[in-house]
């Protein structure tokens, strides 16, 4: 791995971070609390360059490597990991996939769009019985004369309650499974179309979360995103970025958590002393704060992995699931430091320890990157 700091690494991550304090952290409590997406935010996040870090200059994007995007993404979560992850499904989840496998035409039409955040992207894989078990896809795609004709639903597609645009995967080989799925670059105002709002979700709120239901919805030929049947590869070239992203938005909410925890002990006292003078306080703030470290240099060799190599699959499962399991040892250690002072409804710590529980399932559960890492060893 070789990650050096250049002057405009520091002064991007300079800008980031003073824009999460400033303007992300003061409304994070409100986007929770109402479940709203948050349109104004991520506009103001767009017009510094958030909704295309990875994305070339001359595509409209910010062109910073991957490790740099990474430390936006978790500088920005420790505020608010609502707008973390919003951001990561427009530069993991869809701008990047659209510049590596879209036509030149599709790129005309969306790729500065979504990069500068005039336009916000939307990735629909997930179905009901298509979550861990990807290439369990139901949702197809008919092709005829005129074009393609989608029909079927996905499920808790973030950003979908105002995108633009979303890559909707659909079965065009039936019975193929991971090599008869294509992926197809669908507006989402489409006739056809239905976005049907999501179950209420325990953490993370705010992030525009809609089922999307394709009633024979047609788009010509040139809505297909790569070749046919290779959309299965998309989807998880695609997740292989969406993966660093989320070790970097569960980092910055473990990370938020441990500062929270440090202030906390710092400045409670118990028996005439602050508690962190308690040996027991100190080891398990000791304990997150290297658990916490070691993830953060398994997602920074992911980020360089993606950037050097054809493929960083096993570095973003490992960067994943380390910095999810950790981040959510961070919350929940937090909150026993912190005890009914965190445990209380409305407390950042309380907010913090629900928004981490997700990193650990959306974009594949800790389970499939477990299983994803042993075929790597195995191999």
């Amino acid at each position: 791995m070789e990650f050096t700091r250049s002057a405009e690494h520091d002064a991007f991550l300079d800008t980031v971070r003073v824009f999460a304090q400033e303007r992300v952290a003061p409304r994070a409590a409100e986007i929770d609390e109402t479940g709203a997406f948050p349109t104004d935010v991520i506009r103001e996040a767009a017009a510094l360059g958030l909704t295309g870090m990875t994305i070339p200059p001359d595509a409209g994007g910010s062109g910073h490597a991957y490790a740099t995007y990474a430390a936006a993404l978790e500088l920005v979560s420790a505020a608010s990991a609502t707008v973390a992850v919003i951001l990561s499904v427009n530069n993991s989840l869809v701008a990047e996939p659209l510049h590596e496998f879209g036509s030149d035409v599709q790129k005309d039409m969306w790729l500065r769009r979504l990069a500068t955040g005039e336009a916000l992207g939307a990735f629909a894989l997930s179905e009901t019985d298509a979550g861990s078990d990807a290439g369990n896809q139901h949702t197809s795609a008919r092709l005829d004369d005129q074009g393609y004709v989608l029909s079927g639903e996905k499920v808790w597609v973030a950003n979908a309650e105002v995108a633009d645009v979303a890559i909707v995967f659909a079965v065009t080989q039936p019975g193929a499974r991971g090599r008869g799925i294509s992926a197809f670059l669908v507006p989402l105002d489409s006739p056809g179309i239905t976005r049907v709002a999501s179950p209420d979700s325990l953490g993370v709120r705010g992030l525009g979360c809609m089922n999307l239901r394709f009633d024979n919805v047609r788009v010509d030929a040139g809505a297909l995103l790569g070749e046919s049947g290779r959309g299965f590869r998309i989807a998880m070239r695609a997740l292989e970025g969406g993966r660093i992203a989320i070790a970097a938005q569960a980092l910055g909410v473990g990370q938020a958590a441990l500062d929270e925890a440090v202030l906390y002990a710092r400045t409670r006292e118990a028996f005439g002393q602050p508690i962190g003078h308690f040996q027991a306080i100190q080891f398990q703030l000791a304990d997150l704060a290297t658990e916490l470290e070691a993830a953060r240099m398994l997602m920074w060799k992911a980020a360089d992995t993606r950037d050097r190599a054809s493929r960083a699959t096993a570095e973003a499962a490992m960067a994943k699931l380390q910095a999810s399991e950790a981040a959510h040892r961070a919350a929940d250690r937090a909150m026993q430091i912190l005890a009914s002072e965190g445990y209380r409804r409305g407390s950042t710590i309380e907010r913090l320890f629900r928004d981490v529980r997700a990193a650990e399932i959306y974009q594949g559960t800790s389970e499939v990157q477990r299983m994803i890492i042993a075929a790597a060893v195995l191999r």
